[in-house]
């Protein structure tokens, strides 16, 4: 019988981010919908739409893995959230998306088979009624190491006491590109793909549910 290896650091850390998490469950009111299958094995790239910094909350919910969240370099100059950031092994990159060193640390991961986590409109949206522009960078890495990006979307900010929906989606595959060499054209398409398809998923949900947000203001 194959000894079981002992939990490394960071597999430490999101077991008790996770127990965490549902301790506030009752505080912070979350309801899950859509794909929420537990996504445990092989590389992964989940991303979503960000609203607040408990944001970081839902890639959780659907895989029993360690996260590496790809944050904002400034996270890491002091504070709680340097602590937080370092505590959680974040991968660190510039707004601008031209740090080489990010895109090296998250393609070593997924080729490891592990989890990387993306906001793709890079800040917190200040607004209901449209995302941010995305900066580019999932769909690169998904077709580069070959790895599913499973979506989802928060359709309002996280508040006390104040029920939230989040939706996940089905995985999403370029496999068309892997293994060629790819344009800025094809990867900007791919990437308006994404955006477009977690828009979709928003509104869809809004719809079925009847929900209405009284406030364009998050």
């Amino acid at each position: 019988m194959k000894k079981k290896s002992k939990p490394t650091k960071h597999e430490k850390v999101f077991k008790r981010l996770r127990f965490l998490v549902k301790l506030l469950h009752g505080f912070f009111r979350c309801k899950m919908h859509g794909n929420i299958t537990k996504h445990n094995d092989g590389p992964l790239i989940i991303i979503g739409n960000h609203y607040s910094l408990f944001d970081v909350v839902f890639p959780v919910l659907i895989t029993d893995r360690p996260i590496h969240f790809i944050a904002k370099s400034e996270l890491w100059k002091g504070g709680l959230m340097k602590k937080f950031v370092q505590t959680c092994e974040c991968i660190p990159a510039k707004r601008d998306g031209t740090d080489i060193q990010a895109v090296k640390d998250a393609m070593r991961i997924l080729k490891d088979g592990g989890v990387i986590n993306i906001f793709p409109e890079g800040m917190r949206n200040k607004t209901y009624s449209e995302f941010l522009p995305f900066h580019g960078g999932a769909a690169a890495l998904s077709i580069k190491t070959q790895t599913p990006i499973i979506p989802f979307v928060s359709i309002t900010k996280i508040k006390p006491f104040k029920k939230t929906h989040v939706v996940y989606g089905d995985p999403i595959e370029f496999r068309q590109y892997y293994g060629k060499k790819i344009t800025k054209e094809q990867l900007d398409e791919c990437d308006k793909i994404l955006r477009e398809a977690m828009w979709n998923m928003r509104l869809a949900f809004m719809e079925k549910n009847k929900i209405k947000i009284k406030s364009d203001k998050v």
